[in-house]
């Protein structure tokens, strides 16, 4: 396994907004980016907190990803996302160790990355992200 840092970890919310007032006012941080990834159904708030990041994340849609785990859930934690060198041989290394996979090659995620996830059954229960950015 080549992990090299945690990339982000990833907090679904029911309001952007007033949650990034908390971040920035109560904590203050600062919101450097904030984005829609459609195919997921998600816009994002990130906030750097040295080599690490925190991704807020608002459903678009009800029936997406987040909005499904908002109704079921709540707010609060959603995944933890590690940054790894070579995606697709992690990704196999993984199933190969009996790991479920919920994406079986990336796609792309928020910040341009490549992204994949292991299913929370095979992770004790934390939803985990692969991230790679191919650009460096």
């Amino acid at each position: 396994m080549s992990i090299s840092h945690i990339e982000h970890i990833g907090i679904a919310v029911k309001n952007l907004d007033d949650t990034i007032k908390y971040y920035e006012q109560i904590l203050g941080l600062k919101c450097y980016n904030i984005e829609e990834v459609k195919d997921q159904k998600v816009k994002t708030a990130f906030f750097k907190v040295g080599q690490t990041k925190i991704e807020l994340l608002e459903s678009t849609d009800p029936e997406g990803p987040i909005g499904k785990f908002l109704e079921k859930k709540g707010e609060g934690i959603h995944h933890i996302a590690f940054a790894v060198k070579g995606i697709e041989d992690q990704l196999q290394q993984s199933e190969g160790k009996g790991v479920q996979l919920i994406d079986k090659t990336p796609r792309k995620g928020a910040e341009g990355l490549d992204i994949a996830f292991l299913h929370p059954k095979s992770t004790f229960g934390v939803l985990t992200e692969f991230c790679e950015d191919k650009n460096q």
